[in-house]
């Protein structure tokens, strides 16, 4: 499937998928996206311990990267794993901003491991930081009792409303400890409503820059 590198608002680019007519983050600003969602809303909850995090859709990697910096910035451990059916290719990697547009240039060399690492393989990006990249269907996760929190990033509804049916939420819902949370960046009735079917309790919140809501759930 063709690949498209665009820009977005706040300066930081994304993939665009032509065929899907999708984007791996919103076009109203990747990064601003990214912290709103998983790290204010997710990470920051869960602050001051350490720590077990899974991406259903590792992507980009922008996701990881920032949580790679919020985990060095406060010396909090961290356990992430990033799960990807189809992983994003070293040529379209290699065009990614982020590392410029996050001011973190002593940190290159990191972003570009976690590309180019092995998948299915654990690696330590620091004393604070460790990655696993999983290639794998998220129909096919069967973790149980294991995260903190969940950053569900998957691509958007109406392009793959599978993704976001009651059973790959009752797959997220195992794979979390008590009082675990997942965030997304989506807030369709339907999506709410299958979160609840799988014992999630959630909350809307106010969206990223581009989008009016979110959804925070909670597993009881």
């Amino acid at each position: 499937m063709k690949r498209e590198i665009i820009a977005t608002d706040d300066g930081s680019v994304t993939i665009f998928l032509p065929e899907m007519q999708e984007t791996y983050h919103s076009k109203f600003g990747a990064i601003q996206e990214a912290k709103h969602v998983f790290i204010q809303n997710g990470l920051h909850l869960k602050q001051g311990q350490p720590i077990a995090i899974l991406e259903i859709g590792f992507g980009t990697g922008l996701n990881a990267f920032i949580t790679f910096l919020e985990s060095f910035t406060n010396k909090q451990y961290i356990d992430y794993t990033g799960v990807e059916a189809y992983p994003v290719a070293q040529e379209h990697s290699a065009l990614l901003n982020y590392v410029t547009q996050l001011q973190a240039p002593t940190h290159l060399e990191t972003f570009n491991e976690m590309h180019n690492s092995a998948w299915g393989a654990t690696i330590n990006l620091s004393e604070y930081f460790t990655l696993t990249k999983r290639k794998q269907f998220f129909e096919d996760i069967d973790d149980l009792n294991k995260y903190d929190l969940i950053y569900f990033d998957a691509f958007g509804y109406p392009s793959q409303p599978h993704l976001w049916s009651e059973e790959i939420f009752f797959k997220m819902y195992a794979a979390l400890k008590p009082e675990g949370i997942l965030v997304t960046y989506a807030c369709r009735s339907i999506i709410k409503n299958n979160m609840r079917a799988a014992g999630f309790t959630t909350t809307k919140l106010t969206g990223p820059p581009g989008k009016r809501e979110m959804l925070r759930a909670v597993k009881s």
